[in-house]
């Protein structure tokens, strides 16, 4: 047991042991580990974690002068989470003394607890900011690096390590935040997001200004059959309702639908809710369907800045083949005539540029619709020959955005 100081610092560290040594997302065990704690120590949990994996690589390069080997991946995580709370302003006698309680808590780690409190006392936090801006794990970085080039991905590394505001996509125009090109609202400073004004009334919903354009392109039209494939989360699905489609929303998971007809609800909105395979799903052809694809995700490091250390590139080629097929499936649901938008929060050109190239041997009457990207706040330059390419070092100035790819075809009639 450790002391109430002590404790969120202790699921803080159990959370990165679930990620690092477990490969489970954050987003997948933070629930189970924090609902016994107040929601002021859950936001701090939080916190602790994310700022944590944010600054990772800065501090593994302040331990390795103090380190002859490698310790316990559980003593390192304590040890990490130190030095990020030190070098970020957190008073270091207190952080020292609640890491050393917690490598004493564990019968794996007690004996180790003395070095927990040497070298966190040896830290100089005036090295922090000299460090480069924190590097992707190996495994990501090099196909990226293939992909953009250094100084590209560098950018991206650089607004990874800045993290992200918080993005609405709402009803009508809010009062609140900076309104950003493309249409969303942006919050930098917030406390918790259901107590912001218009949460209760359902006037928006949370969305990265990124994840809302691919339903922007698709511009849908009132009275139009909608399909939105793979649709868990539900922000898309609610623009298009919001636009007054007659959507049909349809994902596997039963849990993330439970939560959009939750949001629906609260929003006001209305669609056609379905828990099935969207490759074994089946209906009269629409009018026009989004499909955003199960990918690897790594569109949204700047949010989720755990994913590269719960991933190591090995489910990847699954994900790249079951692309493939739910857009063959997406092509076969829609209309002559019908529009598709096809997106994913990847920053892998395997799960966009490429993805569009295959899809079209296998699809001839397939062909990008490259007018349909030019939408307002858009800039033509991010458009290439397959499709928009969003990137989280666009908009630096007003802070990043997730990466997206989004291509846009419209079927022969």
């Amino acid at each position: 047991m450790v002391s109430d100081a002590a404790k969120p610092r202790k699921v803080a560290v159990d959370l990165m042991g679930d990620v690092i040594e477990h490969q489970r997302l954050l987003s997948e065990v933070l629930g189970k580990r924090t609902d016994a704690l107040a929601p002021e120590d859950r936001a701090r949990v939080q916190r602790l974690v994310t700022t944590t994996f944010r600054g990772m690589d800065r501090a593994d390069r302040l331990l390795g002068p103090h380190l002859q080997k490698r310790p316990p991946e559980r003593v390192l995580n304590i040890l990490r989470l130190g030095v990020v709370e030190i070098c970020l302003g957190g008073a270091s006698h207190g952080v020292v003394n609640s890491c050393v309680e917690i490598a004493k808590a564990n019968s794996a780690t007690v004996r180790m607890s003395g070095l927990v409190n040497a070298v966190l006392r040896k830290i100089d936090p005036a090295k922090w900011d000299a460090l480069p801006v924190p590097r992707l794990p190996k495994w990501l970085r090099k196909p990226l690096l293939a992909d953009y080039g250094k100084p590209t991905v560098e950018a991206m590394e650089a607004a990874h390590f800045a993290g992200a505001a918080l993005d609405l996509t709402s009803k009508a125009p809010l009062e609140m935040g900076e309104a950003l090109p493309t249409g969303s609202t942006r919050l930098r400073d917030f406390g918790m997001v259901s107590t912001l004004p218009g949460f209760e009334a359902g006037d928006w919903w949370v969305q990265d200004a990124a994840a809302a354009v691919p339903a922007q392109v698709l511009n849908v039209s009132a009275g139009e059959r909608v399909l939105d494939l793979c649709a868990a989360p539900g922000g898309k699905t609610m623009q298009l309702a919001a636009a007054g489609a007659i959507v049909t929303a349809v994902d596997i998971s039963a849990g993330r639908m439970a939560r959009v007809d939750e949001n629906l609800t609260r929003c006001g909105l209305t669609a056609e809710v379905i828990v099935a395979d969207a490759l074994e799903y089946e209906a009269a052809p629409f009018d026009a369907i989004l499909l955003d694809a199960p990918c690897t995700a790594t569109g949204t490091i700047r949010r989720h800045p755990d994913l590269p250390y719960a991933k190591d590139g090995s489910d990847f080629p699954h994900l790249f083949e079951l692309q493939e097929h739910l857009i063959d499936r997406a092509w076969g649901l829609l209309k002559p005539g019908g529009r598709l938008v096809f997106c994913t929060c990847s920053l892998l050109i395997d799960e966009g540029e490429e993805q569009v190239r295959d899809a079209m041997l296998r699809l001839p009457d397939m062909k990008p619709d490259l007018e349909a990207l030019k939408i307002p706040g858009i800039n033509p330059d991010w458009i290439g020959p397959e499709g928009l390419r969003l990137r989280p070092d666009f908009w630096a100035d007003k802070g990043g955005m997730d990466g997206f790819f989004i291509a846009a075809f419209r079927k022969p009639a």
